[in-house]
């Protein structure tokens, strides 16, 4: 593909109209041909690096102040045009595609792999982009290190899709993402907002910020279907209407467009009536993952479904039909105790999620967790509290400690617990912690293994530990197959 083609400013720039091979921000990935984007990071300046990647035989170099080079084009957003160049060179891919973005703290990607099984009932192709994995419709799916990939790896993914057939993508967004001007200038036919707690607030800096990042997506949104529940959600919801776009609102609020009423939970699901307000019909939903917020994550599938075009009543049988979402309130061990693995890796997840719990625990609840390294450690604190009121045993471990020393994570946590009379126990290696929580548990128990999910790595340093809880217990306990 041609420069001018990619970036138009090359042209406007005087850049003779050269091949282009690949678009990147990453000096390990130039080779002959190659677009640089100089993104100006936390740890590395890619400015810096423009004289040397020319050399190396990148085609042109972008940045967003003058650096004297020959083939330079200068932008005011080098992230912006990052992701604009990406999506020109793989040819496009969303103007093929029907695009749903979710963001929220909590729920993502829940509501997404929902959406994904609903249209998949409708006979869709559905590609989905978000913590879980990337799924582009092929024989493989590839694992996820971030929720919302870089540029130029998003786009990729994008043009994967499309090759393989798929006709839409559901994807979760995060606020790194919108703040970082990953996703390009995109039509979004709906997007979904489920809920703004604590998190990220070591990048952010502030709750204002934090919302404002996520509002971001709204603007390029048809539709926008927006949690009640929640605090910042009524505000969303507030201010797109203010602003004229069309907004919809879901949520166990009667207020809301779409609700979930006289909702039902055990273990083994949740069932509830998909109300609609202003055609003023209920349809039954029997779901099988677990607690109240299950039923307002499925609602809000559902919800976007309908605004969509989709039957409410079709769109919750397919729910029934079908699994939940891995590493989400899934039951991985079930014999004289019960083991369950979620995310749940906030404050405001965990108090969800052991309260789900606690609505059919027979005995006891026993709480695997940990922070993660490198994240708010101001959220630390407040998660062990929080565990400590709604479980009867808490295992602290480890959880991604990244380059920060895991006992000082587990301190942080554990200065939460010290004015409870809740018993626990800490353990730097986590492993070692899932051991002692299984032989601590008797008959009619629940271990909770709370954080990893569907993770199937440890991050210590900047490397990529194998981990799987699921395998891990399965061994422990001599289950086979």
């Amino acid at each position: 593909m041609k420069l001018h083609d990619i970036l138009p400013a090359a042209k406007e720039a005087g850049l003779e109209n050269l091949d282009i091979t690949d678009v990147t921000d990453d000096t390990r990935n130039v080779r002959d041909g190659s677009l640089f984007i100089a993104i100006k990071g936390d740890n590395f300046n890619g400015e810096e690096a423009c004289g040397q990647v020319l050399e190396m035989g990148a085609a042109a170099v972008v940045a967003e102040r003058d650096l004297g080079l020959t083939r330079q084009v200068r932008v005011p957003n080098a992230r912006a045009a990052f992701a604009e160049s990406a999506k020109k060179f793989f040819g496009n891919p969303t103007d093929r595609l029907e695009l749903i973005a979710v963001t929220g703290t909590n729920g993502k990607s829940t509501v997404a792999g929902l959406i994904k099984i609903i249209l998949e009932s409708f006979g869709h192709k559905v590609g989905l982009i978000g913590t879980i994995g990337y799924d582009v419709c092929g024989p493989r799916t590839y694992e996820s290190r971030l929720s919302t990939p870089r540029q130029d790896k998003l786009y990729r993914l994008f043009a994967e899709m499309k090759l393989n057939g798929a006709d839409f993508c559901v994807m979760e967004t995060s606020s790194q993402a919108l703040a970082q001007h990953r996703i390009a200038d995109e039509n979004f036919k709906c997007g979904v907002f489920t809920n703004l707690t604590r998190d990220h607030l070591d990048w952010h800096k502030t709750m204002e910020a934090y919302y404002q990042a996520k509002k971001t997506l709204f603007g390029m949104c048809e539709n926008a279907v927006i949690n009640i529940d929640d605090e910042y959600g009524r505000r969303l919801a507030d201010e797109l209407s203010e602003e004229r776009i069309n907004a919809y609102t879901y949520g166990i609020s009667p207020f809301a467009d779409f609700h979930a009423a006289n909702t039902k939970t055990s273990r083994k699901g949740v069932s509830y009536w998909f109300t609609e307000k202003k055609a003023e019909k209920s349809f039954p939903v029997r779901f099988n993952m677990p607690g109240l917020f299950n039923a307002v994550n499925s609602a809000a599938a559902i919800a976007v479904c309908s605004v969509m075009g989709y039957g409410a009543g079709e769109c919750a049988d397919a729910l029934g039909k079908r699994g939940g979402v891995r590493g989400r309130s899934e039951v991985i061990y079930d014999g004289d105790f019960t083991v369950i693995r979620d995310y749940a890796h906030t404050e405001d997840a965990l108090e969800k999620f052991l309260t789900c719990v606690r609505e059919y625990a027979k005995k006891r609840i026993i709480c695997l967790f940990g922070a993660a390294g490198e994240r708010d450690a101001e959220k630390r604190p407040g998660m062990g509290t929080r565990a400590a009121e709604l479980a009867d045993f808490l295992v602290i471990t480890s959880d991604n400690p990244r380059f920060e020393e895991p006992s000082a994570i587990i301190a942080g946590v554990e200065s939460g617990c010290l004015s409870s009379a809740t018993p626990y126990r800490t353990f730097v290696d986590r492993e070692e912690a899932i051991k002692f929580a299984l032989g601590e548990a008797c008959k009619d128990d629940i271990v909770v293994l709370c954080g990893k999910g569907h993770e199937t790595y440890q991050v210590v340093g900047d490397e990529y530990r194998p981990f799987d809880e699921e395998a891990i217990v399965k061994t422990i306990m001599g289950v086979t197959g």
